[in-house]
């Protein structure tokens, strides 16, 4: 019976380990930013790892136009290209932590 005590114990120490390196993980990704633009640039948005948008850049010329509904759509792809952007460096940051096993519930 207390033979797999031991296994127990190592196990605990490893989800404990584990859970270190996510904490770890979710300061670094919170700090980083993912860059994308849209309409050759005259739209630039930044996201953060933890998902908010840091920032956009408008180019003027495109206000000065007046075509606001392109303004948006420009607006809308850039955040969701961002989006993707910082999705996968999340997605790839958390595989290189589990060495790529897929752990339900995991997230940063």
């Amino acid at each position: 019976m207390f033979k797999n005590m031991g296994n127990l114990q190592q196990m605990m120490q490893q989800a404990k380990q584990l859970n270190e390196k996510m904490v770890e993980l979710k300061k670094e990704l919170e700090s980083r930013e993912e860059v994308a633009t849209a309409g050759g640039g005259m739209v630039e948005v930044k996201i953060r790892g933890n998902m908010e948008v840091a920032s956009i850049r408008i180019d003027p010329e495109i206000v000065r136009e007046g075509d606001v509904a392109m303004l948006e759509d420009l607006v809308t792809s850039a955040i969701n290209e961002a989006l993707r952007k910082m999705q996968q460096v999340v997605s790839q940051s958390m595989s290189e932590l589990t060495g790529g096993l897929p752990i339900p519930g995991l997230g940063v």
